[in-house]
């Protein structure tokens, strides 16, 4: 089965939404897609970004943030903390982007773990009476149990001096009706934020918020629903919204995707009620598909009873599980080598340097088939020649036939070696093979031309992989990864690394 699994926990594809435009919407929501669509174009719904307020406003809404912050750290207001945390996330959302940001400062400046304490607390648990291990452990009477005590109540206090004051608030808030769904919307302005002003706090603040959504957000806390057409459309839209990897283009396209023959299913917080966290979307079919554009746009889907795989093209697994995924990570990887071995040549003068230093992307037999497809224009030899086709935008190689069956061997074979050989700190490079490989799956099959999109051309020439999920493999396959960082790989994918002879295996490919 083939499944597409997108977090949404501020970053990748998602996008806060203020309460204005959720309000706006709840109408909408309580009606089926196609009967809104029946009674024509609704009202346009509020935006969720707040109006240009004037600055000597927005100053003072600001201030206001950060007292409200505090009120509610400190607990001053205890006797009404509900209404400080309502009132904190009203005036917070009024604030336009710039504002915004301003406030997360704040909040990861001011409200950080207080230092000072912390050394003092360092400096007093150096200074006691040191306890002897050798005797806890082996249970004996210690002599000095005041030692003990004072040691483990030093111990505690740290644990709690280097919890951050934001923490606390975040706890607090997430108590609160309708707090968890700030939270997330608030990290989406934190993720935004990162881009422009990397600062060391917000950094620290992020990675608080994304310990706590990994305790508040587990497995365990989600509830998996099946979507289909009938939903109300506030979900449905969320839908169409969301998906990045395989946009859905039109109404007729997602109806295609919630029919016959296919299933999308949301993972939802009992705190976040019609806010799917997680999103995944199968196809029922009689094998593993190699093209996302057949899944996607093909012919219509066959007879349920007769359908052998489930194709998760959107993520995970009692028939065969396998997966249709993209590869977003191959092209950045390829052109960076392909641009550091074009610039070795052309400041080289000393052909043994070059010789020396080189490395072999292409082997001489795709040497040979590249050199023949170039034009006279071009003099800078078949690693060159492929870095210029393969940057343009235009993808003006896809449509030549020549040229698509001399770049076929090449690029699969460093696709093999991008997926199964490339690491970072011991890790898949490609972030979608790493996730799949640690939950067990197999790299099966890579799929040449599988999405001819711009996208799919943009990101990994078009190529696409199958990964498999075999039940009686998966934790195997998973130990395998975790304790030596082997891939596990089919035969037909492992002998695209091999010399020059795999013709059978690449036919399959």
């Amino acid at each position: 089965m083939r499944v597409m699994m997108r977090l949404r926990l501020g970053g990748g594809g998602f996008r806060a939404q203020g309460a204005a435009g959720a309000a706006a919407k709840s109408d909408l929501g309580k009606q089926p897609f196609m009967e809104q669509l029946d009674q024509g174009p609704a009202e346009p719904a509020a935006s969720s970004a707040p109006a240009m307020l004037d600055p000597r406003h927005s100053e003072r809404l600001l201030k206001k943030v950060s007292m409200l912050m505090h009120e509610a750290v400190h607990m001053r207001n205890s006797s009404l903390p509900n209404a400080t945390l309502r009132q904190l996330r009203e005036d917070y959302l009024k604030l336009n982007m710039d504002y915004r940001q301003r406030a997360l400062i704040l909040l990861g400046t001011q409200f950080g773990v207080d230092r000072e304490r912390v050394k003092g607390l360092i400096q007093h648990y150096m200074s006691l009476n040191p306890v002897d291990s050798t005797a806890e452990s082996s249970g004996e009477k210690l002599s000095d149990s005041g030692s003990e005590a004072a040691h483990f109540r030093t111990e505690r206090d740290l644990r709690a001096a280097l919890v951050p004051l934001s923490s606390r608030l975040f706890e607090q808030m997430n108590g609160q009706v309708g707090g968890l769904k700030f939270l997330v919307d608030l990290r989406a302005d934190l993720k935004t934020t990162l881009h422009t002003k990397n600062l060391p706090s917000l950094r620290a603040l992020d990675s608080d918020l994304q310990g706590l959504f990994a305790t508040w957000l587990s497995p365990a806390c989600l509830e998996l629903h099946r979507l289909t057409w009938n939903d109300p459309a506030c979900l449905l839209e969320k839908i169409v919204t969301y998906e990045a990897v395989h946009p859905i283009t039109n109404l007729y396209d997602l109806k295609r995707r919630l029919g016959i023959g296919r299933r999308c299913f949301g993972y939802f917080h009992p705190a976040m009620p019609g806010e799917p966290l997680v999103f995944i979307e199968v196809a029922l079919t009689k094998g593993i598909e190699s093209s996302v554009q057949k899944v996607l746009f093909g012919e219509p889907p066959c007879d349920e009873t007769e359908a052998t795989t489930a194709l998760f093209y959107g993520i995970t697994s009692t028939q065969t599980f396998a997966t249709l995924s993209p590869i977003p990570g191959f092209m950045h990887w390829l052109l960076a080598k392909l641009a550091t071995q074009c610039k070795l040549i052309e400041e080289s003068k000393d052909q043994s340097e070059i010789h020396k230093l080189r490395e072999d992307l292409l082997r001489p037999d795709e040497e040979i088939k590249l050199e023949a497809c170039r034009d006279g224009k071009n003099s800078k030899g078949a690693v060159g020649f492929l870095y210029d086709i393969l940057s343009s935008d235009r993808h003006e190689w896809a449509s030549s036939e020549k040229l698509v069956e001399a770049l076929r061997p090449p690029l699969l074979r460093l696709c093999a070696r991008y997926i199964l050989q490339e690491k970072k700190r011991g890790a898949a490079l490609d972030p979608v093979t790493n996730f799949h490989v640690r939950n067990g799956a197999s790299v099966e099959q890579l799929n040449w031309m599988g999405d001819t999109s711009r996208k799919g051309l943009d990101a990994s020439a078009g190529l696409m992989v199958n990964y498999r999920y075999r039940l009686e493999d998966i934790e195997a396959n998973n130990q395998a990864y975790l304790n030596r960082r082997v891939i596990a790989a089919s035969p037909a994918v492992l002998g695209l690394l091999q010399q020059p002879g795999s013709d059978s295996l690449q036919g399959k490919l």
